[in-house]
């Protein structure tokens, strides 16, 4: 079965771009009852014994409550880990490729944000690892790119969470101020890591 993860870090170690209580509701909260719906879900079926990739990959086939809590708990152990108060160092392999992708650091975040901001409702901006290439993407709720539903499909190595809880504490209807905030918090090395992984 599924278990909620640790947190990295201290709920208040990324203020003041994300606040504490935040932290504290939507690790605990929120993400704890991802991993609780989604264990009730397959508890005694034959997807008890799959790993989180391999539900989001079937996610089409297994209905809402797997496809939607699988969801929230592969998003969110993301959104925890590529985030740090440090930052970290981006690798020389991932600058070349957003350089390549996208021309400069600044049209990535150009493209993330918007991609951010203009998703509709609740969801999540993710940079993707698509064909060996870079892509910036959004999906609805609690998709993303692994899954057979989604749009673009891919192995995403960066994920921003734009679900009100998310940011509402601290932000209320600001998202574009939240999603500027992220960009002070980003964990560079574990992104390289999981691109390196990818690709």
């Amino acid at each position: 079965m599924f278990k909620l993860p640790n947190l990295p870090y201290d709920h208040s170690a990324l203020e003041p771009h994300i606040d504490a209580k935040t932290m504290e509701i939507h690790h605990g909260k929120h993400h704890n009852g991802y991993v609780s719906k989604l264990n009730a879900a397959i508890e005694g079926t034959n997807l008890a014994n799959k790993s989180i990739e391999e539900l989001c990959a079937d996610a089409g086939k297994h209905g809402a409550a797997v496809r939607n809590n699988g969801g929230g708990h592969f998003n969110h152990s993301l959104f925890w880990e590529v985030m740090s108060p440090e930052g970290g160092a981006m690798s020389p392999e991932l600058n070349a490729a957003i350089a390549s992708a996208f021309g400069s650091m600044e049209e990535l975040k150009t493209q993330f944000s918007a991609a951010a901001g203009t998703r509709f409702g609740s969801g999540w901006a993710w940079l993707v690892v698509h064909d060996g290439n870079l892509v910036v993407c959004s999906t609805p709720n609690q998709d993303n790119p692994l899954m057979d539903v989604a749009d673009v499909k891919g192995t995403p190595i960066l994920g921003l969470d734009v679900w009100e809880h998310a940011y509402y504490l601290n932000y209320q209807n600001r998202r574009p101020d939240y999603v500027s905030a992220f960009w002070n918090v980003i964990n560079w090395t574990k992104v390289s890591e999981l691109f390196a992984a990818a690709v």
